[in-house]
């Protein structure tokens, strides 16, 4: 009587008869792996539906950057303009979608246009550095006030000297107590409009001179 041969299967030339402790084992990895990536690609589906969602706050200018399908763009519109909750869902889900047909370098772009809008200029972070150290200038050094003039005339030189006058009167004496408690010295209302005022002669569209030695090597 001939023996009925087994069903079964090979793997990497080695026979693999079907319920078998080796099969059941290649079965249960064949199903962890396809879990994982089941998993994997709803990550991955999520994060583009969030990048899209961030998407939708890109400055005109920066998305005008971008290589998007107009269909993309549109989708984005109406994202935008839907405000009942399960439209916008389902609407969002559509973006993502869309988002998935993006290429690795598209999506590189988006990313970057993201972390460049998240990020301030070079030039709005020296204006800042710039408006700090020129407010301490101004109330610590007595010459100040008249370089500053010099450098920007339009400055309302009266209003500039009388807050001047009123942040060193608002200004507390050295408090050695409050100090050792890591306490900072407090200031007053005319403290804080030297900074707009210089803010924004600084930001107003007036060039910050190339000559100007606060920039950088000024410490307050």
């Amino acid at each position: 009587m001939s023996r009925k041969p087994k069903k079964g299967y090979f793997v990497k030339g080695q026979f693999v008869a079907e319920g078998s402790e080796l099969d059941l084992e290649l079965k249960r990895e064949l199903k962890g792996d396809n879990e994982i990536s089941r998993t994997d690609l709803k990550r991955e589906s999520t994060e583009l539906q969030k990048l899209g969602e961030e998407l939708m706050t890109l400055r005109a200018d920066l998305m005008a950057r971008l290589d998007l399908s107009d269909k993309l763009k549109d989708a984005l519109v109406d994202a935008k303009r839907i405000t009942n909750f399960e439209g916008k869902r389902r609407q969002m889900q559509f973006v993502g979608k869309l988002m998935r047909l993006l290429t690795p370098e598209q999506l590189d772009a988006v990313r970057a246009a993201l972390e460049e809008q998240r990020a301030p200029s070079a030039r709005e972070t020296l204006a800042l550095h710039l408006t700090e150290q020129w407010r301490d200038r101004l109330i610590a050094d007595e010459d100040a006030v008249g370089q500053w003039i010099t450098q920007y005339p339009q400055t309302d030189s009266q209003q500039l000297r009388a807050l001047v006058r009123q942040a060193r009167k608002d200004a507390k004496p050295h408090d050695q107590d409050a100090e050792s408690k890591g306490l900072a010295q407090r200031h007053g209302r005319a403290y804080r409009e030297i900074f707009l005022l210089v803010r924004g002669q600084l930001s107003g569209g007036v060039d910050v001179p190339e000559n100007d030695a606060s920039a950088g090597t000024y410490e307050p």
